[in-house]
């Protein structure tokens, strides 16, 4: 008998739900099946896809062929991937079980590349490092003058009582 994993319509009219049942190939689309494993909502948001994977996978190792929409329910549930697993479509590899890689070992000397008319890199590496605190001495500087001190507020607060007033 050939067996197939195939929706089954429910619901009323411009209303479907569907029931993933096990089925002989030769029943029409409603009729009688073996054995229902899952139902399938569309009309939800998101789709209600819910399926046994355990009775799915029972059947699919028993030889039962789904039809392109059960596959891809089957897919999203996750039964069709551990149904190709254990098939053996799909190769995985343990973790535990891979073994270390050597440790890969730096060459005892490095060669070092020199571009003529550049200083070589370890002159260039102090100068960026003196370029850099210089900069920041600068900025320091600068903050400085530009900050206000207590001094230039007496100041301005003077010129402002001593300032003529106009009386028109």
């Amino acid at each position: 008998m050939a067996v197939k994993i195939r929706l089954t319509r429910m619901g009323k009219k411009k209303q479907p739900t569907y029931r993933v049942v096990v089925v002989d190939s030769r029943k029409p689309r409603d009729g009688a099946y073996i054995e229902q494993i899952g139902r399938y909502d569309p009309r939800q948001e998101p789709s209600l896809i819910e399926i046994d994977n355990d009775r799915a996978l029972d059947w699919l190792r028993k030889g039962a062929q789904p039809t392109d929409r059960a596959r891809k329910l089957l897919e999203i549930s996750g039964a069709w991937t551990q149904f190709r697993v254990a098939k053996g479509d799909i190769h995985t590899i343990d973790v535990a079980e891979q073994p270390a890689p050597a440790a890969v070992e730096a060459p005892a000397h490095t060669p070092e590349i020199h571009v003529v008319g550049e200083p070589p890199a370890e002159a260039a590496a102090e100068t960026a490092e003196t370029a850099e605190t210089a900069e920041t001495a600068e900025a320091a500087e600068a903050a400085e003058a530009a900050a206000p001190t207590a001094e230039d507020a007496e100041d301005a607060e003077d010129a402002e009582d001593t300032a003529p007033e106009d009386t028109a």
